[in-house]
């Protein structure tokens, strides 16, 4: 695990970004990580969190949301409501 784990995180995809979460749970899971590394693996674990979570936001703004007309056919399109 690299020392800081802010390192490159900002450059990663989401699936890539994920992959390596799903990487870090797994280790974890297991239970056979030493302590101190356990503390630097789940670091590195939040901030890839932080960064799905941040690329789902900015991937749900551009989604926009069909509208229909009376008749039920697509209109056009709206921002879709972020709640």
């Amino acid at each position: 695990m690299p020392e800081n784990p802010h390192k490159d995180v900002s450059t990663l995809s989401f699936e890539k970004a994920l992959a390596e979460l799903d990487s870090i749970v797994a280790r974890l899971e297991k239970g056979d990580v030493a302590l101190e590394e356990s503390v630097a693996i789940y670091e590195r674990g939040e901030v890839l969190k932080r960064r799905c979570d941040e690329l789902l936001q900015q991937a749900e703004a551009r989604v926009d949301k069909i509208t229909l007309d009376a008749s039920g056919k697509p209109s056009g399109t709206e921002p879709l409501d972020v709640v």
